[in-house]
């Protein structure tokens, strides 16, 4: 009896543990997204419920720093311009800690958006509070939320496409395979992706 009450006991254990580290992780497909009221480089804070005739959102981690990042600002401005829209807007965030990294502080993210001419949210996750929520872990790291009736459903998790050093040479465009999906309503069929960067600094 005892030897048995031990094998449950660690079992309980180990479905307690996976369950925590899997919550740890940050969302998965199908999690409920939360809001967050973000300091933009307009000194204004924003959230996700301003955009009330949003359909949904690319959420972007990002910075200044990152050579993967900076490779893919462009891209970044393009999907902005492409699906803003059609109701699927770029926010950008900023996870990393201006402590670690001089280049990822407010002052000169708010110079990098006025050089590269942004046209979205460039938002500072001050406390870093929220990027360990979404489980972001790289810089670019994407994440596409549906809006919906039960809330903000992550549908896509991952890099923006598959070729971060030439753009003329990808073959599969991730982010907008997603989107495009979404506003069709079909189902996204590449869900997940690896996400390649910077590892975010904190």
């Amino acid at each position: 009896m005892k030897k048995i009450n031990f094998t449950l006991l660690v079992l309980a254990f180990a479905v307690l543990t996976s369950f925590t580290l899997r919550n740890e992780s940050g969302y998965e497909i199908g999690s409920v997204a939360t809001d967050f009221n973000l300091k933009n480089i307009d000194n204004k804070n924003v959230s996700l419920k301003d955009f009330k005739d949003a359909k949904g959102f690319i959420v972007i981690f990002t910075c200044n720093h990152c050579p993967y990042a900076v490779a893919y600002e462009d891209r970044i401005l393009a999907l902005d311009k492409k699906y803003k829209a059609l109701g699927y807007p770029v926010i950008a965030i900023n996870p990393n800690n201006p402590d670690k990294q001089k280049e990822d502080s407010f002052e000169k993210m708010q110079v990098r958006a006025k050089e590269k001419g942004f046209t979205f949210p460039y938002l500072f996750d001050d406390g870093q509070k929220i990027y360990p929520q979404y489980g972001a872990t790289k810089t670019p790291h994407v994440y596409v939320l549906q809006k919906t009736s039960k809330g903000n459903i992550v549908q896509y998790i991952g890099a923006i496409d598959d070729n971060y050093s030439d753009e003329s040479a990808v073959k599969v465009k991730y982010v907008e395979d997603a989107v495009d999906a979404l506003l069709n309503n079909q189902d996204v069929k590449i869900k997940t992706t690896k996400a390649i960067g910077c590892s975010i600094k904190f």
